[in-house]
């Protein structure tokens, strides 16, 4: 790993206009960090990743590198482009222990987090920073959000999550698991107990349906339930997933572990389409574990033997023209639905003032604020299911936004 990693930091060029930060959504200092790797300077290169992204661990594994920062490296115009991707990840994993996260002193102002998940770990950590006394709520036992209950152990170990919370902990954050704002507890009781300002990060977690007959079946299950606690399926042999995004990547290549054996993936879109719904990566990882992809399949309804679909016909330039008479029953032991995800709405019913959209987001200004005065939120309540890159990058805007509030305030 570490010859590879060297040899790599070897092909960098050092661009003057470096592409590379150009193609990171949180423009991290790819040159410099080569630099001070290929100078042994690994600390002063891990406290560099982590000031700018908090989560350089995590991004360093699950973001989308080929059409983010090597996807903007020169060298993939001819050739292979620097796998920046590995030297993130050997830098930010050897010195995440080592890094000392400065705080300045308590300013006796407390900020509630609600939603451990990427933005409410990276505002937790930002405000703490600041010297804010930072409590994050969150409805489940482990911290993560997405990163724990969305994404599998073989594309982020959980382990990482585990130094993430001894890191939080060590600089003064308080962490309640099972607790759901919108429960017993609203926010209008995390104001009354004298926090100054409130975040809002608790992700989306509703799963869309398909809106056809069927979707109740017990042989029926949504990608987002499946994937917080796959052990809790028993899927059988043969799985059809409906949908062709990340998300369904990972159904299938866990599914596949977990012993399914006939995993097929299935999207109403022509190849060339739909395969835009994930990375290519991911899609060919998912094709040599060892899962099967149907295009122009537009499912109708499911019953107890599967789903059933109409097939498509598409022009050249990929316009819908209609149906094939024909009905295609395709028999399958399980079927998960996995297209997108949306919020739930607790915190809405439960809070006045809070409003959301059409789809259940979250309204806010530029900076982040809703609805409500002194309740900010960002990640994927507001943006809708992103990446994790950005759902951080998001989050530095409104950490900023927070503190100028609270200042102002005060």
């Amino acid at each position: 790993m570490a010859i590879h990693v060297i040899n790599e930091a070897e092909r960098c060029l050092q661009c003057r206009k470096p592409m590379c930060q150009e193609g990171c959504p949180i423009h991290t200092s790819i040159p410099q960090m080569i630099k001070y790797f290929k100078e042994e300077r690994l600390e002063e290169a891990g406290d560099m990743l982590f000031a700018n992204n908090p989560l350089s661990l995590v991004c360093s594994l699950v973001c989308n590198h080929e059409n983010q920062c090597e996807g903007h490296c020169v060298l993939g115009r001819k050739g292979q482009p620097v796998h920046i991707s590995s030297i993130e990840n050997y830098i930010s994993d050897t010195c995440l222990e080592r890094i000392h996260i400065a705080c300045a002193p308590k300013n006796g102002k407390k900020v509630a987090v609600i939603g451990a998940g990427p933005a409410g770990i990276t505002i937790a950590i930002l405000l703490t920073q600041k010297g804010y006394s930072v409590t994050i709520f969150d409805s489940r036992d482990k911290i993560g959000g997405v990163l724990q209950y969305g994404i599998p152990e073989f594309r982020l170990p959980k382990t990482i999550l585990e130094r993430y919370k001894k890191k939080l902990r060590a600089i003064g954050i308080k962490i309640r698991p099972n607790t759901t704002i919108g429960g017993a507890l609203e926010i209008k009781d995390l104001f009354n107990d004298g926090y100054e300002s409130i975040f809002i990060g608790t992700g989306v977690w509703r799963p869309k349906k398909l809106g056809i007959r069927g979707e109740s079946l017990g042989n029926v299950h949504f990608a987002i339930d499946y994937l917080a606690n796959p052990d809790a399926y028993e899927l059988g042999n043969t799985v059809a997933i409906i949908g062709m995004g990340n998300s369904a990547m990972d159904v299938a290549r866990t599914a596949i572990r977990k012993g399914s054996r006939d995993v097929t993936l299935y999207a109403r879109k022509e190849k060339s389409m739909a395969a835009k719904g994930a990375s290519s990566h991911e899609m060919q990882y998912a094709a040599l574990d060892g899962a099967k992809f149907e295009y122009n399949m537009t499912p109708v309804e499911i019953n107890d033997k599967g789903p059933v679909f109409h097939r498509g016909i598409w022009d050249a330039e990929g316009k819908l023209l209609g149906y094939e008479e024909e009905l295609i029953q395709v028999h399958a032991d399980s079927v998960i639905v996995s297209v997108s995800q949306g919020p739930k709405s607790k915190l809405v019913d439960t809070t006045e003032g809070l409003k959301a959209g059409k789809s259940g987001l979250l309204q806010t200004d530029q900076n982040g604020e809703t609805t409500v005065e002194g309740v900010f939120a960002a990640g994927d309540v507001v943006l809708g299911a992103k990446t994790v890159v950005e759902a951080v990058a998001y989050s530095k805007i409104v950490a900023e936004a927070m503190d100028a509030y609270m200042k102002n305030k005060g």
